[in-house]
C-alpha cells in the first residue's frame, strides 16, 4: 500500500527543507494502531501528544483535528497504522526556536506491519544491544524525534530470527526494547523499569500499568530480567508479544501474558494466534 499523507490537512508529501524537525530533530510523533474506524488507544495517544508539546514548547495541538485527519487518511481501510508527527515548523538557521512557531503536521496512513503467524502465541527472540541510552531526563519518556539510538541499536544484528532488542542505560540498567517498552514477572511480581531518565513512555505501557495495578515500577538489571518468570513487550502497533529467547534463555509464555493479550482483544484490538 502507499501511504496516504496529508501535510498541514492538505494531501502531499513534501515538508520544507528548513523544516526544524528535518534539521534538528525538534518534534515529537505517534504511531496509532487503527481498527476500522476505530482507535482503542486514541485517548492516550492525544493525552501524550498534549503533555509533551507542553515539555518540548510547542504548541498544544488541536487533537480532534488530528483525529479527523487520522480518520481521513485510514478511510476504507480495514486496519492501519497512522503516523501523526508534529515539528516546530520552519525557522531560521541555528538552534534558538522560532518565537511564535507555526507547528507543521503531517499524518500519514500505512498498512500495518507483516506480523509472523505465531507472533503472539509463540513470542520473539531477543538479544542484549550494546548500544546503550543516553540520561536526559528532560526528554525522558516523550516520543520525540530523535530516534538514533533506537537506529544504531536496530543496525546491531541482521539474523531475522531475532526480533528485538534490550535497551540499557549507561549505568547498565534495563531501559525497554528498541520499539516497544519491556516488562518482567520476577518473584511473582510484574515490573517494568521507571523511565524518569531515558526511554519513551509507550501508551500501550500505560495502558498495561492501568489494567494491571499491581504491577510496579522498579530498576532491572539484566540479571534480574534474564532470571525473570516471563517477559513481554507493549506496543501499541503489535500490542502484547511474548519473549520466548534473550540470547540463550529461553521463556515459557506466562499466564499474566495471556491476560493481558486478552484485555488487548476486549479493547478491540486483533490478537490472531494468540491462545
Amino acid at each position: 500500500m502507499t501511504a496516504r499523507i496529508r501535510v498541514n490537512g492538505i494531501a502531499g508529501d513534501t515538508v520544507s527543507a528548513l523544516d526544524r524537525g528535518l534539521a534538528y530533530g525538534d518534534g515529537l510523533f505517534e504511531s496509532v494502531r487503527l481498527v476500522g474506524a476505530s482507535a482503542p488507544l486514541w485517548s492516550r495517544h492525544a493525552r501524550r501528544l498534549t503533555t509533551d508539546c507542553r515539555r518540548l514548547g510547542l504548541p498544544v495541538p488541536d487533537t480532534a483535528q488530528l483525529w479527523r485527519e487520522a480518520r481521513a487518511v485510514s478511510e476504507g481501510l480495514p486496519e492501519a497504522v497512522v503516523r501523526i508527527s508534529l515539528t516546530r515548523g520552519v525557522g531560521a538557521r541555528g538552534y534558538a526556536p522560532p518565537a511564535s512557531p507555526q507547528v507543521t503536521r503531517v499524518v500519514a496512513a500505512f498498512a500495518p506491519p507483516p506480523l509472523p503467524p505465531d507472533l503472539h502465541a509463540r513470542g520473539v527472540a531477543m538479544r542484549v544491544c550494546d548500544m546503550r541510552l543516553a540520561e536526559q531526563p528532560r526528554l525522558a519518556g516523550i516520543k520525540h524525534l530523535n530516534r538514533l539510538e533506537q537506529v544504531l541499536a536496530r543496525a546491531e544484528w541482521s539474523d531475522p530470527a531475532i526480533a528485538e532488542g534490550v535497551l540499557c542505560d549507561t549505568h547498565g540498567r534495563v531501559i525497554s526494547a528498541t520499539m516497544a517498552n519491556l516488562f518482567a514477572v520476577v518473584d511473582g511480581v510484574l515490573l517494568t523499569p521507571p523511565l524518569d531518565r531515558c526511554g519513551v513512555a509507550g501508551v500501550a505501557r500505560a495502558e498495561v500499568l492501568a489494567a494491571h495495578p499491581a504491577a510496579q515500577l522498579r530498576e532491572l538489571t539484566l540479571d534480574a530480567l534474564k532470571s525473570a518468570s516471563e517477559i513481554f513487550l507493549s506496543s501499541s502497533v503489535r500490542g502484547i508479544v511474548p519473549v520466548h529467547t534473550l540470547d540463550e534463555r529461553a521463556y515459557a509464555v506466562g499466564t499474566l501474558t495471556r491476560q493481558l493479550q486478552q484485555h488487548w482483544r476486549t479493547l478491540g484490538f486483533s490478537m490472531e494466534h494468540a491462545e
